[in-house]
């Protein structure tokens, strides 16, 4: 990718700001992937002063972070919406990029927990039961860029293989269809927004310019949020719509998604929904959408 919004330079371009530069460079290795960063020299050869100045802070995080991202693979735990883990040795590394309300939790792991750090300052709270593992820190100890807890176990942490972890969402392994995907490649099927993995997505033919994707909850459902995550910024226009009788309703209209969108609304029940993208610079991706239920109170 490139810190502007083009692979050459233009006087007075977007930089993407620090937090999300932090946020590629982490899901690529989470995701057990490098990030190749590029910059756009000027006319005159010399790197953009702005541009400069990102990859000093970027720099600067990663002499007192680096542990967590050189020479470590994702894992062992799935990547997911508030961030991921990378590990090395017997060491897992929590970076935690989006806090999903008060805490983390895991599923159960054949590995003892035997200590536990906070790498970005403060302190955390491990519990780990034969039900999971659970991590809570206080939220003055939450760091806007990534909050990193390192758990050392009793053995090495790539033994443990790959755990996914479910999201919760009402919409996962649901029955999909769209007005398009790529050449109707099942690599790209509508199914593919809503399996709770981010290495796959839906993809819409070259050319597409407006489309909708549509899942089947199966039965009625209530929800008030909506997490959908889309790759490249092709979308400038979209709606959420629910099906109501034989017509489609809209309970949210926006306008671009983004690879992180947490949309909230008044509760809205039904059985079909579907994202209309009205408006897209190129054939668009939906790497997941996700639908939530209203929370309990405790």
């Amino acid at each position: 990718m490139t810190l502007g919004t083009q692979w050459s330079w233009k006087p007075n371009d977007r930089i993407k700001p620090l937090k999300e530069c932090i946020d590629a460079l982490v899901t690529c290795a989470v995701r057990g992937g490098n990030l190749a960063l590029n910059t756009n020299p000027m006319p005159d050869g010399q790197i953009e002063p702005r541009q400069a100045e990102r990859f000093r802070e970027m720099g600067e995080w990663l002499k007192k972070h680096g542990e967590s991202i050189y020479g470590t693979r994702g894992g062992p735990f799935h990547s997911a919406t508030w961030g991921g883990t990378t590990q090395r040795g017997d060491t897992i590394y929590v970076h935690v990029l989006n806090w999903p309300g008060e805490g983390l939790k895991f599923p159960p792991i054949q590995k003892k927990i035997v200590s536990s750090a906070v790498l970005t300052g403060g302190t955390a709270t491990v519990r780990q039961t034969e039900q999971g593992v659970e991590i809570t820190v206080p939220p003055s100890d939450r760091q806007e860029l990534d909050t990193i807890i390192a758990l050392k176990l009793d053995g090495p942490a790539a033994e443990l293989g790959t755990i996914r972890l479910p999201s919760g969402s009402l919409a996962f392994g649901k029955k999909a269809t769209a007005s398009n995907w790529f050449q109707k490649s099942a690599v790209y099927a509508p199914e593919k927004a809503f399996d709770d993995d981010p290495g796959t997505r839906w993809g819409c033919d070259w050319g597409t310019h407006s489309c909708w994707l549509e899942v089947d909850l199966g039965e009625p459902k209530t929800f008030d949020r909506a997490w959908i995550s889309e790759p490249y910024d092709r979308v400038k226009e979209f709606e959420l719509q629910v099906k109501d009788g034989d017509a489609w309703r809209t309970f949210h209209r926006g306008t671009t998604l983004g690879e992180s969108r947490e949309i909230k609304f008044s509760p809205v029940t039904g059985q079909h929904v579907r994202l209309n993208l009205l408006k897209t610079t190129e054939g668009p991706s939906i790497w997941e959408f996700q639908l939530f239920a209203p929370k309990t109170a405790p």
